[in-house]
């Protein structure tokens, strides 16, 4: 397995490039009952720009690592879709949705690092 480093990397390289935007950073390794040992969030403005963040994740990884997810959720509205790397959780929310469910404050107990936003 590579290390979460370089997974991270291209995740957020892949969030950025679909401008993607206030990502944060969740290191949830000391935490015995978290779903991962990281998370990364961030939002877009619209479904079409999720399913696009989602989807350049996917690519990005399977390309650069030759990774694939071991699963994704969400494409169906892509108000909020889940890509799990097992190391690695990655949340992309439309900013309403990700106001409702509140994961720092969910997981407030791990690391948080925000990311600063590139326009």
């Amino acid at each position: 397995m590579l290390p979460t480093s370089d997974l991270q990397s291209a995740i957020i390289e892949a969030i950025y490039d679909k401008k993607g935007q206030k990502i944060s950073l969740i290191d949830l390794a000391d935490i015995e009952v978290s779903p991962a040992p990281a998370l990364i969030v961030c939002q877009a403005r619209s479904s079409a720009q999720v399913s696009a963040i989602a989807d350049n994740i996917r690519d990005e990884v399977a390309q650069k690592l030759h990774i694939k997810p071991y699963a994704t959720d969400g494409y169906r509205n892509a108000q909020w879709i889940i890509v799990d790397y097992g190391s690695i959780m990655v949340h992309v929310f439309q900013p309403e949705v990700r106001e409702f469910y509140r994961l720092e404050e969910l997981w407030s107990d791990g690391k948080l690092t925000e990311l600063p936003d590139i326009d």
